[in-house]
């Protein structure tokens, strides 16, 4: 099996090509330091990006950018940075400065960068928000309190003084499962005076709490899915995007899943979702990272390197799930991960 799909972006041999020189004077001015902070909505499909690093575990930039324009090409609406998939605790702040100016670089204007905050201390998660809106990020992905299991009163205390610290807009991570912490409906209440967090991440693995978010505020929040294997469930009951994972390694087919249901096309995306499935479910795992970068090198657009304490998957779990990710690319239909279909499906999209 090629170990490499020809993303057009990208030449043979790995030099990129021309097709953004239009955006030149975008980057030019971007060097400059003169940010501006873009209006956007929330709304399609966020990868919440990896972070690629060498054999001697330093920020590869090459490959980043390699994946980068993989997602771009495939019609991304906007890019996370310093999520879990992007190994965000691992990384020291001049990483992730140097991470935030490359993306913001490259990107030109085109989508929104969004940054990930996790922070124990309030007082910590507002400087760091601080630190990004001077740097020029977008909007902001924020997390409760980590390491300490807050109550309700001291999350809504904790969401909403980092709110009034930044103009940003906020997209608060609700992710009860791996942090412990239950945003319930009753503390977005108390957040909706906050007018800049403007969205949740849901990753409750409860499909019905998109509709309890919509039923008690309409339209005050947007909903994104955070949870792969429900991302077209989520979309169908009323969630305006996708927090992405396997869209590290099938930006294509993640997009095209999006238009399809949003276009209400649900015969074909049914078809996407049902072949889909087994790779989605990767981003259920503990070791979603390393499994989500084993099958980004397969598609040939990342490397499998993760940052101690992770290791490299080996034997027979790195067999296992090597298996899976081959059978599903082997029996994708060509039309999945076709440029020209998925040109189609966004012009059926805004049409």
């Amino acid at each position: 099996m090629s170990k490499n799909r020809q993303y057009q972006y990208c030449t043979k041999d790995g030099q990129f090509s021309e097709k953004f020189a239009p955006y030149s004077l975008l980057i030019l001015f971007q060097r400059l330091n003169h940010f501006t902070i873009m209006q956007f909505e929330w709304k399609g499909v966020f990868p919440a990006i990896t972070t690629q690093f060498t054999a001697d575990d330093q920020l590869d930039l090459q490959m980043f950018e390699k994946n980068l324009y993989a997602q771009l090409e495939a019609g991304i609406h906007g890019v996370i940075l310093g999520g879990t998939l992007g190994e965000s605790s691992t990384l020291t702040r001049e990483e992730k400065e140097i991470l935030i100016r490359f993306t913001k670089e490259k990107v030109a204007g085109r989508i929104p960068v969004i940054l990930n905050i996790a922070e124990g201390a309030t007082k910590a998660a507002v400087n760091e928000a601080q630190w990004a809106e001077q740097l020029g990020v977008d909007g902001l992905m924020l997390l409760p309190p980590m390491r300490y299991k807050a109550d309700d009163r001291e999350t809504v205390q904790f969401f909403s003084t980092v709110a009034r610290s930044v103009s940003l807009p906020i997209l608060i991570y609700n992710n009860p499962v791996d942090y412990r912490i239950m945003v319930t409906p009753d503390m977005f209440a108390q957040l909706t005076d906050c007018a800049n967090i403007q969205a949740v991440k849901d990753s409750t693995r409860d499909v019905s709490n998109v509709t309890r978010m919509i039923n008690r505020f309409g339209n005050r929040y947007r909903i994104l899915c955070g949870v792969d294997p429900i991302a077209m469930e989520s979309l169908l009951m009323g969630a305006s995007g996708w927090v992405g994972g396997l869209v590290n390694a099938f930006p294509r087919e993640t997009v095209l899943l999006y238009h399809l249901v949003q276009s209400r096309q649900i015969d074909k995306a049914l078809q996407v979702h049902r072949w889909f499935l087994p790779l989605l479910e990767l981003d259920l795992s503990p070791k979603l990272v390393q499994y989500i970068k084993l099958a980004a090198s397969i598609t040939g657009i990342g490397a499998e390197y993760v940052r101690p304490p992770r290791l490299p998957l080996v034997g027979e779990e790195r067999q296992q799930i090597l298996s899976l990710i081959q059978k599903a690319m082997t029996a994708e239909p060509a039309w999945m991960r076709d440029l020209q279909v998925l040109q189609e499906t966004a012009a059926a999209l805004h049409s």
